[in-house]
C-alpha cells in the first residue's frame, strides 16, 4: 500500500514539476505585469514572486482533483484572486507605465489583453458585469496611450471584497 502511494506522490511532482517548467515563466510575467514591479535587475520583482508561490502551492495542493481542469488556467485565477485581495494595501509606486492605472484597471487589462480571457470570464472572474469589464478595459488603454489623464482618481478602481 504504501508503494502504490509512493508512486502516486512521485507521479504528481513529475505532472506538477512539467507543469512548472512549462507554465512559469509567462505566469511571472503576469505576476510582474500585475505588481507592476520591474522585471530586470538584483532581486526584481519580489512581490510578484510571493504572489505566484502562492498560486502555484494552492495548485499543487488541488493537483489531484484538478480532473481534466487546466492547470495554467486555475493558476492564472488564483493569481488573479490574490492580487484582487492584496490590491488594496498601499505600495509604493516605482513610476512605471503601469503604475498609471489603479490595481482594478492592471488586473483587467493583463487578463484582458495579455492573457487573452475572454469578457465574459473576466467578468465572471472579477464579478463584474461585462459592459464595466469592457469600460476599465478601454480606459486602462486609453491611459496607456495618454489619451486620458495619467493620475489614478482617488478611490477609483477598488476591487470586489478590498478595504475602503
Amino acid at each position: 500500500m504504501r508503494e502504490f502511494q509512493a508512486g502516486r506522490e512521485r507521479s504528481r511532482a513529475h505532472g506538477f514539476d512539467a507543469f512548472v517548467a512549462g507554465a512559469a515563466g509567462r505566469l511571472l510575467h503576469t505576476a510582474t505585469l500585475l505588481t507592476a514591479e520591474p522585471a530586470d535587475g538584483p532581486g526584481a520583482n519580489p512581490r510578484a514572486r510571493r504572489l505566484l508561490t502562492a498560486s502555484l502551492a494552492r495548485t499543487f495542493a488541488d493537483w489531484e482533483r484538478l480532473r481534466g481542469e487546466d492547470p495554467y488556467n486555475r493558476t492564472r485565477q488564483d493569481l488573479a484572486a490574490r492580487f484582487a485581495r492584496a490590491a488594496w494595501r498601499h505600495h509604493r509606486p516605482r513610476g512605471g507605465l503601469l503604475d498609471r492605472l489603479t490595481p482594478q484597471e492592471r488586473l483587467v487589462l493583463v487578463l484582458r489583453l495579455y492573457e487573452g480571457v475572454p469578457e465574459e470570464q473576466t467578468a465572471a472572474l472579477l464579478g463584474l458585469g461585462r459592459d464595466r469589464v469592457r469600460a476599465v478595459c478601454n480606459r486602462s488603454v486609453a491611459t496607456m496611450c495618454g489619451t486620458r489623464n495619467p493620475a489614478p482618481r482617488r478611490g477609483a478602481g477598488r476591487l470586489p471584497g478590498a478595504a475602503p
